[in-house]
């Protein structure tokens, strides 16, 4: 899945950078599929987009990259300018310090191009896989980010004891050959760091908004969850003393551009982006269920289909259409959010 995302600046203009989970056929050679998804990066940046993120998931015929780091690594002898990231790193599965060790490597080889978005994987078959329980995938996640950082922060001896990682680099630290240090990344203190927001209420974003980092709103959501969305990361801010950023709000969005609106809306039916929704669908019905799709959760499963989709989560349609309906998601998110954060802090 393409999906374009989209940070407003200080200045009222919109930074426009690019999503994929990524989504390809399941037939179609992988090979092929990694070499679109390549040319796609670097047609993004003739395009003057600003950032691409890659998704990362390990049991998905359908979503194929499985280390975006590695696929990262791959296009940025093929680019110069944009910003890249993995969307998310799922730290639920992988243990913290060899995140940390590589994703200070990789930030060097980027030159400090690295961007970073970390958060709990969500794909039920990766879970049974490494023999995780999906409950505990926030917890998780957290701990695991908070020993990344302050491996970055810190010089060995290394040590930690939490409730999912146990580990000490003491023994084997020595100071003449210098073995036994992990390496800090470029950009100091870290590179920047996002978290992305499904859900209303999202705990993720609260975190996010309590330490700084960048919002990243899902392209599933509706658009009054979008504002959700915000309202709960700058409410969370401002109980932190911190003052939110509207410039830092990465929104993703599914667009769908064609010559007329019609052949738009008609490819989007039938193309990979109708196809997408149609598969994620089916795999929320066997886990959390349709409700992150939903604008108001009253509505059925029924109705929560391909039509609703393309009148709010897909934007398809040509120029004018797109521009319209674009500029109707801001003003939705910005009205709704400013008023409930408002709402919040009056209370």
């Amino acid at each position: 899945m393409h999906t374009g995302t989209h940070t407003m600046r200080k200045n009222g203009q919109i930074e426009h950078g690019m999503f994929i989970m990524p989504f390809h056929p399941p037939d179609k050679p992988l090979s092929q599929c990694f070499d679109e998804d390549i040319e796609l990066v670097i047609r993004a940046e003739k395009l003057e987009f600003s950032e691409f993120w890659i998704g990362e998931h390990h049991t998905m015929k359908y979503e194929s990259i499985v280390v975006p780091e590695v696929f990262i690594g791959r296009v940025l002898g093929e680019t110069e300018n944009i910003r890249l990231g993995p969307a998310p790193i799922c730290l639920n599965q992988h243990h913290p310090a060899y995140v940390a060790t590589r994703l200070a490597f990789l930030d060097h080889l980027a030159h400090g191009r690295l961007n970073l978005c970390f958060g709990p994987g969500s794909v039920t078959a990766d879970q049974e896989l490494y023999g995780l329980d999906p409950k505990q995938g926030g917890a998780m996640t957290f701990e695991a980010l908070d020993v990344i950082l302050n491996l970055w922060q810190s010089e060995p001896p290394y040590e930690h004891n939490g409730e999912f990682w146990q580990f000490s680099l003491k023994e084997h630290v020595d100071e003449i050959t210098q073995i036994g240090y992990i390496h800090k990344p470029l950009q100091q203190p870290h590179p920047p760091i996002a978290m992305p927001g499904l859900s209303r209420n999202s705990y993720s974003l609260k975190v996010a908004g309590q330490r700084g980092y960048a919002p990243f709103s899902a392209a599933l959501v509706a658009g009054n969850v979008l504002a959700d969305n915000w309202s709960t990361y700058a409410t969370a801010a401002a109980e932190a003393g911190r003052e939110a950023d509207r410039s830092d709000w990465k929104i993703s969005r599914a667009i769908f551009l064609a010559d007329t609106t019609d052949e738009a809306i008609k490819l989007a039916r039938n193309n990979s982006v109708g196809q997408n929704y149609e598969y994620i669908a089916g795999l929320l019905d066997k886990g959390l269920g349709r409700g992150v799709l939903k604008r108001d959760l009253e509505m059925s499963d029924a109705d929560c289909n391909m039509d609703f989709w393309l009148s709010e989560q897909i934007i398809a349609g040509d120029v004018d259409e797109v521009l319209r309906r674009l500029l109707l998601l801001i003003d939705e998110a910005e009205e709704i959010s400013e008023e409930r954060h408002t709402d919040l802090l009056d209370n």
